[in-house]
């Protein structure tokens, strides 16, 4: 008897199979001479679309809402279904006994299997492949550790309340919003707080009235001081007050009252999450948040020299640490090899900094593999990517670096006089980033009791200035940690995992920007007039992260066994409902500002002139019936798809649907009859 084994995606499937020495291959599954591995694509089973439940829900109409069914559907996504059908037609097969679970390892990975599992009839027993890595030794370890696959029922019951909720409001609201104002609209728990928080600093900035202050530098010759005040603070409101300061210490000496000798340790920083990860590839590598969720899939798969990508830690197990030795040796023969040889003559014994069981979920921080790397083979974004993920790597593993810092503070007149100097004594972990921060100033030299003669002073004005827009990084930020932006300051803890999942959020980011509620300038985010109108007419419900914070703490509660999902769905419906009502009976208008004065050449209406995600002029209809879209640039096959649709269109508006054909002379005749 043979056992099937489920993977994700083929390029996992794949590795498994050979690790296993499965060699029989066809299409869609290999097969060995003990197992079968076939893989899913990604989700081939989904909740069913509306029309399911009833015929009229097909129709977008205010009067078939709100949709709720009592008992959600699924079914075969259409484009994968002979996928489905091969896994179907293995699981019936008669030397087929068992079956290992190995899809990702959290929330979705456990829906994505056990919805196939639900559709394609297995009754029968099954394990979980629960690994964090590729490689041939994770592989193998996971498949010699195999877990009962009924210890994850939790975790599929906190995985399907999350989609059918957001079913049940996403595609109530959606609806209701399109419908009441014949706008191609969309609303859902994350992607609307999510355009919430941009809003939000937009309306900081237009708000925001600079004023001007002054600061007052001077030079002692070999350093400069900053004056301060009682309270520490260093800018003035008031050009007459600063101006008497200069002339209170021009050309005087000032007494050196205060030296201040520290030495400081200053820890590595934390390994990379995916949002942390993230928002250096927006910072450093000017990488999207969806470009570097890609380039680390294929760091992960493909290459298999990077651990599991989906995480939301920034920490490691114990069982880990034995590993560390093996994981620097596959990083030696780089450009890293310096580093690494320092790091294996130490004993490898990171602290709880890096090693803390408590803070890891489904997923440890990412970190190289054991498989050794042949930079040749990394595209150059692969290769970018990886090198800052290897120097944060060396960096956690590094020792702290050491520095010594001196602060003197001088009088002039009664006036206070502040510098600083920083110098590094011991590099640590600051030898691999090569960021050291020093100053070029040196105070040793100094003492108590100096007179030393002010040789410059100076007033300087400057602005204060507005909080800058978001740019993806700092969006992810925000989404991360957006306790800031939430009503009920109480939910702080039940958001501890912020809006959406790490695995999400660059999804929710491209949504925004493909429903033209957000632009891209530059490197910075600005909502459009169709986000901002979108946020004035939404449900207050949805505006916030506080919907997200209670749903993420049901969800988490049901996935360790606390509560049943029963009770949560049945208050899902009965708000769903209610909020629909309310956008229903709203008196609200939806007119954004800033249409263009060009019309559609479709239906007529007014277009919304945007910028997408690179910059380009996009011009949209607002009509729900219409979908026109252009777009400036080279044409892709989504435009020639939709000119062919268009063009459909056209001819059914304006072709006379009668079977008689009408020639030129039977026009003519026609014409010399009516007169």
């Amino acid at each position: 008897m043979k056992t099937v084994i489920l993977a994700e995606k083929p390029s996992v499937g794949k590795e498994i199979a050979r690790v296993l020495k499965c060699f029989k291959t066809s299409r869609n599954y290999i097969e060995g001479d003990k197992y079968i591995v076939t893989w899913a694509m990604g989700h081939l089973v989904e909740l069913a679309d509306p029309e399911v439940y009833n015929k009229e829900f097909a129709k977008w109409s205010l009067d078939t809402l709100p949709m709720l069914p009592d008992r959600m559907k699924h079914r075969v996504i259409k484009k994968s279904s002979g996928q489905f059908k091969t896994i179907q037609g293995i699981f019936r097969r008669d030397d087929v006994n068992n079956l290992i679970v190995a899809t990702d390892a959290g929330r979705e990975g456990e829906l994505v299997a056990r919805w196939i599992m639900r559709l394609a009839g297995w009754k029968g027993n099954f394990s979980r492949l629960w690994i964090s890595s590729q490689t041939d030794g994770a592989i193998k370890t996971g498949l010699e550790n195999l877990k009962p696959g009924h210890d994850f029922d939790n975790l599929l019951m906190a995985a399907e309340c999350r989609a059918e909720a957001d079913w049940l409001v996403g595609l109530n609201i959606t609806r209701a919003l399109t419908c009441k104002y014949d706008m191609r609209l969309s609303a859902g728990r994350v992607q609307t707080p999510t355009l919430g928080i941009i809003i939000s600093r937009e309306d900081e900035i237009e708000n925001f009235r600079s004023e001007s202050y002054w600061t007052i530098s001077s030079s002692f010759g070999s350093f400069d001081a900053q004056w301060k005040n009682s309270n520490g603070q260093e800018r003035l409101f008031s050009k007459e007050v600063a101006d008497k300061i200069v002339d209170n210490c021009i050309n005087k000496a000032a007494l050196v009252k205060d030296l201040n000798f520290k030495e400081s340790v200053e820890n590595p920083p934390l390994a990379y999450d995916l949002t942390s990860l993230q928002q250096d590839g927006d910072r450093i590598l000017g990488f999207s948040a969806k470009e570097t969720l890609k380039i680390l899939q294929n760091l992960y798969e493909k290459h298999k020299i990077v651990t599991y990508p989906r995480t939301d830690s920034k920490y490691i197990t114990p069982d880990i640490v034995p590993t560390l030795g093996k994981r620097l040796l596959a990083i030696k023969e780089t450009q890293f090899k310096k580093s690494v040889e320092t790091l294996l003559e130490e004993d490898l014994n990171p602290g709880k900094s890096f090693v803390d069981q408590s803070k890891v979920g489904d997923h440890h921080a990412i970190i190289p593999t054991e498989e050794s790397v042949n930079i040749s083979q990394l595209s150059r974004e692969e290769k970018m990517l990886w090198e800052i993920i290897v120097k944060r790597f060396l960096s956690v593993l590094s020792a702290p670096s050491r520095s010594t810092h001196i602060t003197a503070t001088l009088e002039c007149n009664g006036e206070i006089f502040v510098t600083k100097s920083r110098k590094t004594i011991f590099k640590g972990w600051r030898s691999v980033e090569n960021i050291y921060n020093d100053s070029p100033q040196d105070l040793k030299e100094l003492k108590v009791g100096d007179l030393v003669d002010i040789q410059s002073i100076k007033a300087v004005r400057g602005e204060t200035s507005p909080p800058l827009r978001f740019t993806e990084g700092t969006l992810l930020e925000a989404m991360d940690n957006p306790v800031k932006y939430m009503l009920d300051k109480s939910l702080k803890e039940s958001i501890s995992s912020g809006l959406g999942t790490p695995a999400t959020r660059a999804d929710i980011i491209e949504k925004l920007f493909s429903s033209c509620y957000v632009e891209k300038k530059g490197k910075f985010l600005y909502p459009t007039p169709q986000g901002k109108e979108l946020l004035s007419v939404v449900p207050d419900m949805l505006k916030y992260p506080d919907l997200t914070a209670k749903w993420e703490s049901v969800f988490e509660d049901i996935a360790m066994g606390k509560i049943k999902s029963n009770q949560f769905l049945k208050e899902i419906r009965l708000k769903t409902g209610n909020i629909v009502s309310e956008i229903r009976d709203s008196s609200k208008v939806f007119e954004p500002s800033g249409l263009s004065s060009e019309v559609c050449p479709m239906c007529g209406k007014n277009l919304l002139s945007v910028n997408d995600k690179k910059g380009r002029l996009k011009k949209v209809c607002r009509s729900m019936a219409c979908g026109f879209e252009e777009s400036e640039g080279k044409k892709s096959r989504k435009d020639f798809a939709r000119e062919k649709a268009m063009g459909r269109r056209l001819i059914k508006q304006y072709s006379d649907d009668s079977k008689d054909t009408v020639t030129l002379g039977d026009m003519l005749k026609a014409a010399m009859d009516k007169k």
